[in-house]
């Protein structure tokens, strides 16, 4: 096997392996009593409430699917909604399988089927992610105002601060030198990185040339919303999770969404943040593990289909066109 052939291998593999580590290891400390009781709580699960979110999670992918021609058309592009549509459900499935990938799929879907250049494609699909941290940020920093006495507490117990330090210290000296061979060097790979980077300058500044700004922060708002109401309605999924605090829902929502950012859409590590969380609030760790589990099942089935019909259509629909 070649070098290139192991890197493509261990990018994929590396993070699915850690999944399932996790999962072999969270589910190793429970007995087969509590393993019983978590599979009984997905007998029991009202699964109305799992398709309503499934119908929340697909109502905010073609919210974002729409939203992303405002920052196209800036750049003198127009997109059919459909090819859009697709291309956002590729994101999350291929996301699944290697993080952050999916933008990267996501573009190079747009580019061959719609003619775009891939730079000026890659830098709209920044600036849609910009927004969307930007918000994220927003729910993580008032979540700490808010409840910071036992988020400190969580964080204190599950995180190694000497670790992070050490992780800060090797990224921003990588980021140095990264800065130095991209902007100061005068290597032809250096140059062509820079010429690059333009493109993508075009790409991410269309947020700021749009013309219906309005209308892009009207769809980020729904599709924010879109996510809380996914997470909202699955707690009445289970007796046991349908009285949880307002506190405790908006604590387990963000650490999720941090979860799913920083993993590949957090495969084997979602239910065990949230089951978490969730103790804090007096939620037995059985039931935050089974409730995690329920939303995150729900929508990565969801990704799973729509995603999978989404690489079969593409070049139907393009054929037809």
């Amino acid at each position: 096997m070649s070098k290139k052939s192991l890197f493509k291998f261990l990018k994929i593999a590396l993070p699915l392996f850690l999944g399932v580590f996790l999962i072999w290891f969270s589910y190793n400390k429970f007995t087969p009593e509590q393993i019983q009781e978590i599979k009984s709580y997905f007998k029991q699960a009202d699964y109305s409430f799992v398709i309503l979110s499934i119908v929340f999670g697909i109502l905010s992918n073609l919210s974002r699917a729409w939203r992303w021609n405002y920052l196209l058309d800036p750049l003198g592009y127009k997109t059919r909604f459909y090819n859009n549509v697709m291309a956002v459900y590729i994101t999350y499935l291929m996301n699944l399988f290697i993080p952050r990938s999916g933008e990267i799929s996501r573009a190079v879907v747009i580019s061959k089927y719609e003619n775009i250049p891939f730079d000026k494609v890659i830098g709209t699909v920044i600036s849609e992610r910009l927004a969307d941290a930007f918000v994220l940020l927003t729910f993580i920093f008032v979540t700490l105002i808010l409840q910071f006495p036992i988020l400190s507490e969580y964080f204190s117990t599950h995180l190694n601060l000497t670790q992070i330090y050490r992780m800060l210290a090797v990224l921003t000296f990588l980021g140095l030198l990264a800065f130095y061979f991209i902007f100061i060097a005068n290597h032809s790979f250096s140059k062509k990185i820079r010429h690059f980077l333009r493109g993508l300058k075009e790409g991410v500044l269309s947020i700021v040339k749009m013309k219906h700004k309005w209308a892009f922060i009207g769809h980020t708002l729904f599709i924010w919303l879109m996510y809380v109401a996914m997470f909202y309605v699955m707690i009445f999924a289970l007796k046991e999770t349908s009285n949880i605090s307002a506190a405790g829902i908006l604590c387990a929502f963000v650490a999720g969404g941090v979860t799913i950012t920083l993993t590949n859409s957090g495969f084997g590590s979602y239910p065990f943040v949230i089951a978490g969380i969730l103790l804090l609030f007096n939620i037995p760790e059985t039931t935050g593990t089974a409730f995690g589990w329920l939303v995150w099942s729900a929508q990565t089935l969801s990704v799973i289909v729509f995603g999978g019909l989404s690489f079969l259509l593409l070049p139907v629909f393009n054929k037809i066109k």
